[in-house]
């Protein structure tokens, strides 16, 4: 489902959408891939390369970036910011406007039935573990082990999930 004003989403046609994918108001989605039965909340953007798995949830106001892979059935909470760049800037050592052969990209994974709280921020480079849990507000600098919980700044795990 695409909301009802077509106009209030940009949808490139390069975008490939699963079954079932429900895109409420004011998304930006170019030259990504949405599995089915994913829902993309309001206010999102998602980049070109980037990948949604089946049955995700993408809360409003969330920014995921290219290079960016989430599996299947990840909770990404509202204002999550993905990043993919580890040194910013923009411009060239030379004073030149930055293009895309000026930078590296660092892609991230979220595996499989992990959930990020409210308005984490996602380092380059890292992976988040099979049913790990970000919490709220944290900064994940480097890779979360699977069924762990990470909370703060920098995020650091403060307990595992028994199995």
């Amino acid at each position: 489902m695409v909301s009802p004003d077509k106009n209030t989403c940009r949808i490139a046609p390069d975008v490939k959408l699963g079954r079932d994918v429900r895109v409420y108001a004011f998304v930006n989605l170019y030259g990504c891939e949405i599995g089915d039965g994913s829902s993309v909340g309001t206010f999102v953007e998602i980049q070109k390369g980037a990948k949604i798995g089946a049955r995700c949830k993408i809360q409003s106001h969330t920014f995921i970036c290219e290079g960016v892979t989430i599996e299947d059935e990840v909770f990404i909470g509202h204002n999550v910011n993905f990043l993919n760049d580890r040194l910013p800037a923009a411009v060239t050592p030379e004073g030149k406007v930055k293009r895309d052969a000026d930078w590296t990209l660092e892609r991230t994974l979220v595996q499989r039935r992990a959930a990020i709280g409210t308005g984490a921020i996602i380092l380059p480079g890292v992976t988040i573990g099979e049913g790990a849990l970000i919490g709220a507000g944290a900064v994940v600098t480097k890779d979360v082990p699977a069924g762990a919980l990470v909370v703060g700044n920098p995020a650091k795990v403060v307990r595992r999930k028994r199995r």
